[in-house]
């Protein structure tokens, strides 16, 4: 997870990104080396008479095409939470689709269990779960952060806000 901060036109801003091991030309590459010696082992058995070797292959390369698929589609997926006045904007981005959520900032609540399993953003009965890229401890410790940003608006003279667990 690439969790980095910015103060562009907001306050505060946090971005979370998907930790991505591989570019896309490395997994084409990946991709590329375990179907050549897939389907050489696999040509190699069917030449010495073992032809039913051939239809498995080709399930586990399908397999492997559609996981591999996958892992390219939300290779760019984002959270990006931004705090600029009295507002509260949160944009995930999932699969190519991106959502934006706003809260007034007085009346947003950070929303945590116990362990940092769960962190979201509540507001006048909307919530919107936040830090999926992240881990337990980065969850408790945004969750913190937001908290202090959001008081921040109390301070002046703003509504309180509240970390609930």
């Amino acid at each position: 997870m690439d969790c980095s901060e910015s103060a562009h036109a907001a306050e505060y801003e946090r971005v979370a990104r998907r930790n991505n091991s591989l570019s896309s030309t490395g997994r084409i590459r990946v991709f590329a080396f375990l179907f050549i010696v897939s389907v050489g082992i696999a040509g190699a058995f069917a030449a010495l008479g073992a032809w039913l070797i051939l239809p498995f292959a080709g399930l586990e390369m399908l397999g492997l095409y559609l996981a591999f698929r996958y892992v390219e589609r939300h290779a760019a997926d984002y959270e990006r939470i931004a705090i600029a006045g009295d507002r509260v904007k949160v944009e995930l981005f999932e699969g190519g689709r991106a959502n934006r959520h706003e809260f007034n900032r007085c009346w947003a609540q950070v929303v945590a269990s116990p362990g940092g399993a769960r962190l979201a953003l509540r507001s006048h009965g909307r919530e919107v779960e936040i830090g999926r890229h992240m881990n337990d401890e980065q969850r408790l410790a945004l969750a913190r952060e937001l908290g202090r940003q959001l008081r921040a608006a109390a301070a002046h003279g703003r509504a309180p806000a509240a970390i609930t667990t």
